[in-house]
């Protein structure tokens, strides 16, 4: 049976109490392991690419919401508006065009939540995970790899939907129990510098977080934000993964881009 590699990272807080966020946002991106050669090198000849036209070197983790905010390293660089718009445009690009994996995006949209017993981080795992694995209809297995700081929750609740997993019936009220089979071990561990793929996570979440947040909700986006994109250009990106196949749109048929928002 074929294996697939997903990784993971967030946008957000996943707690209430001194939230930072009205959102928390889970990304995955999962690709099959004869890509990821292919996919990694992608990415390195951006950042050489993004190294040689910017002097942005390709040992500088790209974390976006830091390179919108222009908080260090980044500030350091003395980029103009148009220099950061174009390095956003040739990420985009690079992963839209040239690489070739699934996304799935959870939103737990806090504003939503009634019952102050909610596990934030467990509903958005659960639901990400339930996307891949009804993906893979059974014909390949996967392994998950997220970025350093919630592990032990990360892992427990991998282990516990291994052996129960409701499932809503199509054709009765009550649910079923579907236990996660594909996922192969627990979740590992590594550190986003280390890692262009959990870079991409962490770019296509926050960029979900800024079009929930301000195209779908109509909400102004963050100041320092502003002076980079508006709420078109956020658009575009969506767009343009969407175009070139990256986005899991059976996710969640109730929205153009495969989003899956809860509660409902």
């Amino acid at each position: 049976m074929e294996t697939v590699i997903a990784y993971f990272d967030e946008t957000g807080d996943d707690g209430f109490v001194n939230s930072s966020s009205q959102d928390f946002v889970l990304t995955s991106i999962y690709t099959k392991t004869e890509n990821w050669q292919k996919n990694f090198n992608a990415m390195k000849n951006c950042r050489a690419l993004l190294k040689e036209k910017y002097g942005f070197h390709s040992t500088v983790e790209m974390h976006t919401k830091n390179f919108l905010t222009d908080k260090n390293p980044y500030r350091n660089y003395g980029w103009t508006k148009e220099q950061k718009q174009e390095i956003l445009i040739a990420f985009t690009k690079c992963i839209a065009e040239q690489m070739d994996f699934s996304i799935v995006n959870v939103i737990i949209d806090k504003t939503k939540i009634t019952d102050n017993t909610y596990n934030i981080l467990e509903k958005a795992l659960t639901y990400n995970i339930q996307r891949i694995e009804n993906d893979s209809e059974r014909q390949w297995n996967y392994i998950i790899i997220t970025d350093k700081g919630r592990l032990a929750p990360m892992r427990k609740t991998a282990r516990a939907i291994r052996a129960y997993n409701p499932i809503q019936s199509h054709f009765a009220q009550e649910s079923v129990n579907q236990p996660i089979t594909g996922l192969i071990e627990d979740i590992l561990e590594k550190d986003s510098e280390e890692s262009y793929f959990i870079q991409v996570c962490d770019f296509v979440s926050y960029f979900v977080h800024l079009y929930f947040k301000c195209v779908m909700n109509k909400n102004p986006l963050p100041s320092r934000v502003q002076n980079v994109i508006d709420e078109q250009f956020i658009s575009r990106v969506m767009a343009t993964l969407k175009y070139y196949g990256r986005l899991n749109l059976k996710a969640s048929k109730s929205n153009e881009y495969g989003l899956v928002i809860y509660p409902k």
